[in-house]
């Protein structure tokens, strides 16, 4: 399972979500996530300090488990090289159908060469690209496609 930033942050801040993925992930060994998570989430963790909702110390802690998960702990780590970068291009061009943007389509191509079978999404449009290039999606699907 590969983590876009949309779900891995729900693993380290409590938001909706974040109750049924942590049972939807616990026990499991197959859990992978990029650097480019982790600095999406921390554009987010800026943001949220910046608006006042999270101190930054809160934030910086935040980073050092993501970091950590990254280095030692629950997540294998995907590389971002050159190759995922003409392989999200690929997508760019040849999925316009769902309107992709650079990032999820590096999310997606870093999960495609992971061979991970399921992306852990709450992006509706990441979501919908997935399914669409046969890969599962957590959630199944999302409550504006219900």
């Amino acid at each position: 399972m590969y983590f876009d930033s949309s779900a891995l942050l729900k693993l380290y801040l409590p938001e909706p979500g974040s109750d049924e993925l942590d049972r939807a992930v616990e026990g499991r060994d197959d859990l992978l996530a990029s650097d480019l998570t982790v600095t999406e989430i921390v554009t987010a963790l800026a943001r949220r300090v910046r608006d006042g909702a999270l101190s930054s110390e809160q934030a910086r802690v935040v980073h050092r488990s993501l970091v950590a998960g990254l280095d030692a702990g629950p997540y294998g780590h995907v590389d971002l090289d050159r190759g995922i970068h003409r392989d999200a291009e690929r997508l760019l061009l040849d999925r316009r159908d769902v309107g992709l943007r650079a990032a999820d389509a590096l999310h997606l191509a870093l999960a495609i060469s992971a061979r991970a079978g399921t992306i852990a999404t709450f992006d509706r449009r990441l979501g919908a690209a997935a399914r669409a290039v046969g890969l599962g999606t957590y959630p199944v699907s999302h409550p504006e496609e219900a």
